[in-house]
């Protein structure tokens, strides 16, 4: 019969522990991996240590998907903020939302939305709509853009950005796209660039 071996922690770098693990897990096997038994073999806790934390799996789950959410939306805060205090142009939101998810996060907000996390909190990405749309008024003469247009682009964009480290590889090989070409992710970002750059009718950077 195996141990597990125990150290102090303090209750708040208990659960930290945990729902780090937590979110591993779910990352690795999906949410049906997410179990009191797996957490606590990864941490060094007994199953009670662990409930006596989140009171049961369910318990454990809810604040799993409360703290990745978090985690994902803090993170989309600190780039979109970095964006927009160097110039809040198209081509570099691409490339640092892109970086974004190929870290990691683009499985973890895959995993999240499985396991029944929903974004309830509106406009998390209304920075960055604002900020382009102001760019497609400047540059557009006449009638004014639609803001809606400006929405659906960058919800198209983020989607896309999103699915891109689990689904963009096969998306090109299914075109016919040599195996070797449609690993490389670079020429679908620039597609994305010059294509919401002309429908959009944003500067050319």
């Amino acid at each position: 019969m195996s141990t597990v071996s125990r150290r102090r922690r303090t209750p708040q770098d208990a659960k930290r522990e945990i729902l780090a693990a937590a979110e591993q897990l779910l990352v690795a096997r999906g949410p049906n991996g997410v179990t009191v038994r797996a957490v606590a073999e990864r941490v060094g806790m007994t199953d009670a240590g662990v409930n006596h934390h989140f009171g049961s799996r369910d318990g454990l789950l809810q604040a799993l998907l409360r703290y990745g959410g978090r985690r994902v939306r803090t993170e989309l805060h600190a780039i979109t903020r970095t964006w927009l205090a160097h110039g809040a142009r198209l081509g570099p939101l691409v490339t640092a939302l892109s970086g974004f998810y190929r870290s990691g996060y683009g499985q973890l907000v895959l995993s999240l939305h499985a396991a029944g996390w929903r974004d309830d909190s509106s406009g998390m990405l209304q920075p960055i709509v604002d900020a382009l749309h102001h760019a497609r008024a400047t540059n557009t003469t006449g009638q004014p853009p639609d803001v809606l247009d400006t929405q659906l682009a960058i919800a198209a964009l983020h989607q896309a950005l999103v699915l891109e480290p689990t689904f963009g590889p096969a998306a090109r090989r299914s075109t016919g796209i040599p195996i070797r070409q449609a690993t490389d992710p670079d020429p679908q970002l620039q597609w994305w660039t010059r294509t919401m750059t002309q429908a959009l009718g944003l500067p050319h950077e």
